[in-house]
């Protein structure tokens, strides 16, 4: 019989397997943390069912694309078989920008929907909420140059992680939560409800 400090473990180990097996390609593995039916990953860059980010992911890392998550303090509110779990995060990504070579770092947190399916906890929806973010060449002589336009088009909380994946081809939706504003107060009221027993995690982006 499970308990909150077991639930709480379990969660736990859920979100930092989510990490190791995402960035690591074990796509078999990484698909067991999702909700089999109604698993949703919304990302800067892609807004989809769990099933379709984990086929994107692949074909990514497949062809080069170097996105890496680093995990830090967690919380998690449990009410029966659901729970709303917060993990400090970073989004690390390398790419070319105008030839370029940079990193990219966004820092932030998992915003996670999780019920129990099967006696295990899974992942229902996760929302990232993206607190601030920073751009360095990787040669510290190289120079760059940013379109202002571009930069601008994206919040604070992950300008110039919009930025680089724009140039990179990804089509990136603006809007997102931040660490203040009304993006994320509706997720933690959709959260809340979650808890309280409502049919579905918010409305997950798309």
């Amino acid at each position: 019989m499970s308990t909150p400090d077991t639930d709480r473990l379990e969660i736990r180990a859920l979100v930092e397997n989510w990490a190791l097996w995402r960035d690591a390609g074990d796509w078999d593995r990484f698909a067991t943390v999702w909700h089999p039916r109604t698993g949703w990953m919304s990302a800067t860059w892609f807004q989809v069912p769990a099933s379709e980010f984990i086929a994107a992911s692949r074909t990514g890392f497949e062809n080069g694309v170097s996105i890496l998550h680093f995990l830090g303090g967690h919380t998690a509110d449990i009410s029966g078989d659901r729970a709303v779990a917060q993990t400090k995060m970073t989004i690390n990504q390398r790419a070319d920008v105008d030839g370029v070579p940079v990193d990219v770092v966004c820092t932030g947190r998992f915003y996670d929907f999780l019920a129990v399916h099967e006696r295990q906890w899974k992942i229902v929806r996760r929302q990232p909420i993206y607190e601030k973010d920073r751009l360095d060449a990787v040669d510290p002589a190289a120079s760059l140059s940013l379109d202002p336009a571009l930069l601008g088009r994206f919040p604070i909380g992950y300008r110039h992680l919009g930025y680089v994946q724009t140039k990179a081809g990804f089509t990136v939706r603006e809007g997102l939560p931040g660490l203040t504003g009304a993006a994320v107060e509706t997720l933690y009221r959709e959260g809340d409800e979650w808890l309280a027993g409502s049919i579905a995690p918010g409305t997950p982006l798309r």
